[in-house]
């Protein structure tokens, strides 16, 4: 879950349609997914069921944390092509305002229809988040397109660590 190149890249939905063979990729993700869960296991540890809260390190890598979520699941994410238009209908995940905070918009070219699905999309994107303990808010924004704010929930039924979290 590298952002240089090397090893498995995150598709976010803001980026090019991942390369090579579908089933390669479904590999590679189900792998970066279960290590994602091997983290949850051993970071959460304290907490009553470690898999249905999200570790620290998804704290500081919502993006990144959510977009492995929404692919593992098996949404499919937006893609845009050389020039930065949308060649793809699916989930894009980026930074929201608020720190920590993560927002999931359904994006598709032009003439697409993805602003008529989006809702149905968005609310399957949310029922995958928040099974995987995130919580996840729809909004309504311009045009009064939804949208999601993801975030981890509170840090509560974690035990504290020794030099705060």
């Amino acid at each position: 879950m590298t952002g240089d190149g090397a090893g498995f890249e995150v598709a976010d939905g803001n980026g090019r349609p991942p390369a090579g063979p579908t089933p390669a990729r479904a590999t590679a993700v189900q792998a970066a997914f279960n290590g994602l869960l091997q983290i949850r296991r051993l970071m959460n540890e304290g907490a009553a069921d470690p898999l249905a809260v999200p570790a620290d390190w998804e704290r500081h890598h919502v993006v990144r944390a959510v977009a492995l979520s929404l692919e593992a699941a098996g949404v499919t994410p937006s893609a845009v092509d050389e020039e930065g238009q949308r060649v793809a209908t699916g989930y894009c995940v980026r930074a929201a305002e608020a720190p920590g905070v993560a927002r999931v918009e359904w994006l598709g070219p032009a003439g697409s229809g993805a602003a008529y699905a989006e809702q149905e999309a968005l609310r399957h994107c949310a029922a995958v988040l928040r099974r995987l303990g995130w919580e996840a808010l729809e909004y309504r924004g311009p045009r009064r397109r939804r949208y999601l704010d993801v975030e981890p929930p509170a840090a509560r039924g974690l035990p504290e660590r020794p030099g705060g979290r």
